[in-house]
């Protein structure tokens, strides 16, 4: 390897380069918001400029001064448009947008020039003020009070008749508009606060979601592939031919695994189309049969499981099929795990409404290979567990009930009513 050559930019891995797709996908939205409010804005200037010179509205507007009214000219003219277009950029310079128009608007009062839709301006671009400004409240709010109380004085030495009580009242108006803008600021905060904790919340839903998952499936597969593991080692001198088909189950719960695996791990890495944390999200859910397979597989593992189905199968939501699924799944991981050997029972029955799960493990060890390679254990009352503890909130959100708890042979039932009817669907 030639150790000047210039080396190569670490590749991120797929994870990191789909946050940078997604932060990237972020700012083109808020570019896109921008445009927008740009857009709108630029069209309510517009409008308010036409309707300044439209003469059903010339005796709507702000005025203060009261002083001896002059025709209006090219000056008006200006001073009206300095009043309205500034407002295309309410949103994005508040601050520069109300000292233009008040500076507009002040030279207008204290020219006399006739009233004009224009100046509703000024209330405008207080409100945005009020509502967009990010930075330096208080000193933008400072600077228009004594922008405000200079054209009072500059009012009053032109002649002005107008009182304290006037033109506080006159502030008063434009104090209600600055502090509107206020208002909905908060209101925004608000909202986006109360998104920002919802969207946390989901998340961590979400997480938790796939937390039971990778246990469902990591413990099950490592646990069918340990105790046929077992069996084979225990058999490899005595009967080869059901050692050699033991360590293919092996190879078989293996590849399963990876798969599951490699399917959580995209979901993981997917953007998603469907809110995260949604209970009905049918991305794992099992094909109809699926029980059955795991029955083969504990089976395969050396464990004496016996299945049984009652009622007519029916076409159900995916987070019912995959709560029964995980349920007998976990139920047989546990029997594998803590009971090897013991005889198993799965029965389903099939309701209109709801299905009926029962996982129940004899309290005796029956002869086989799984039995013979490990000791049986009888079953212990999970404490806090992860299983079982994920199973009952996994049930619970669709509102059915999990029950899971010792025989008194010294065995284990695992008990679940998961409601399915046509209000579920």
């Amino acid at each position: 390897m030639n150790a000047s050559a210039t080396p190569r930019r670490p590749v991120p891995p797929r994870g990191v380069r789909g946050l940078r797709g997604l932060r990237g996908i972020g700012g083109l939205r808020d570019l896109r918001r921008r445009q927008d409010a740009l857009i709108e804005d630029g069209v309510l200037a517009a409008a308010l400029a036409v309707l300044a010179f439209a003469p059903a509205l010339s005796k709507v507007g702000a005025q203060i001064g009261d002083l001896p009214r002059r025709p209006a000219d090219a000056l008006s003219v200006v001073l009206a448009l300095v009043q309205t277009l500034p407002l295309a950029a309410r949103r994005r310079f508040p601050a520069a947008v109300l000292t233009v128009i008040g500076a507009g608007f002040a030279v207008d009062q204290a020219r006399g020039y006739p009233t004009t839709f224009a100046s509703i301006g000024l209330y405008l671009a207080l409100y945005s003020a009020g509502a967009d400004q990010e930075r330096s409240r208080r000193v933008a709010a400072a600077a228009a009070t004594a922008g405000y109380a200079a054209l009072a004085l500059v009012l009053h030495h032109l002649g002005s008749l107008l009182g304290f009580g006037d033109y506080f009242a006159f502030y008063l108006a434009a104090a209600a508009a600055w502090l509107a803008g206020g208002l909905m600021r908060r209101l925004r905060e608000q909202e986006a606060e109360r998104r920002r904790l919802a969207a946390e919340a989901a998340t961590a839903a979400e997480r938790a979601r796939i937390a039971r998952e990778l246990h469902d499936v990591v413990t099950h597969h490592v646990t069918a592939m340990v105790v046929q593991a077992d069996a084979a080692q225990y058999l490899l001198e005595s009967d080869p031919q059901r050692a050699s088909a033991g360590l293919t189950s092996v190879s078989d719960t293996g590849r399963r695994a990876l798969t599951e695996l490699r399917y959580l791990l995209g979901v993981l890495e997917a953007t998603g189309d469907k809110p995260a944390g949604d209970p009905t999200r049918p991305d794992l859910a099992p094909a109809q049969g699926a029980i059955a397979d795991l029955v083969e597989q504990a089976r395969a593992a050396g464990h004496a499981v016996e299945l049984s189905e009652a009622g007519e199968r029916r076409v159900r939501p995916a987070a019912v099929e995959l709560a029964a699924y995980r349920v007998v799944q976990e139920a047989l991981t546990n029997a594998m795990k803590h009971a090897p050997g013991a005889r198993t029972h799965v029965r389903l029955n099939q309701h209109p409404r709801h299905i009926e799960v029962e996982v129940r493990t004899e309290g005796s060890a029956v002869e086989g290979p799984a039995a013979s390679a490990s000791a049986y254990r009888a079953p212990e009352l999970p404490a806090g567990g992860r299983g079982l503890a994920g199973l009952r909130e996994r049930v619970r959100v669709l509102d059915g009930v999990l029950e899971a708890g010792p025989r008194p042979d010294g065995g284990f039932t695992v008990r679940a009513r998961i409601p399915a009817g046509p209000d579920q669907e």
